[in-house]
């Protein structure tokens, strides 16, 4: 098992590097673009290059937003004022608003189904339909 024990380090380097690449915002990339990063990292991953230079040189180690705080302290700090669909009037209105549309249309489809038996009934009748 020791044996493995490097080889599954540089993998996990690998791997973590290439992940790290690929979800850096575009804008905290240093010196070469995105994509030749990404590049690089699979390229020299086997010999570590690729990855060490990536943590080393590849991405901005600053300070991540405007605020100083890091990820998780700016979601603890700013929650998402999310509303279930039950209680949101907003959602609540467009349902009462599609049900009044649905309603008028029923009622169009009603009095044209009737007009239409009438006709059939005049027709089997021998009545002329258009008259009235």
């Amino acid at each position: 098992m020791l044996r493995y024990l490097p080889f599954l380090l540089v993998l996990a380097l690998w791997i973590y590097a290439f992940i790290d690449c690929l979800n850096t915002p575009e804008e905290e990339v240093r010196g070469l673009p995105k994509v030749v990063w990404v590049i690089i990292i699979l390229l020299f991953g086997e010999v570590l290059v690729g990855p060490i230079a990536w943590l080393v040189a590849g991405r901005n180690r600053g300070r991540r937003s405007a605020s100083g705080a890091t990820p998780a302290e700016w979601h603890r700090n700013h929650r998402a004022s999310w509303v279930a669909p039950d209680d949101n009037p907003a959602f609540l209105n467009s349902l009462e608003e599609g049900n009044k549309k649905d309603g008028e249309l029923l009622k169009q489809w009603e009095a044209d189904l009737r007009r239409r038996e009438e006709e059939l009934r005049r027709k089997e009748r021998g009545e002329d339909p258009h008259s009235g």
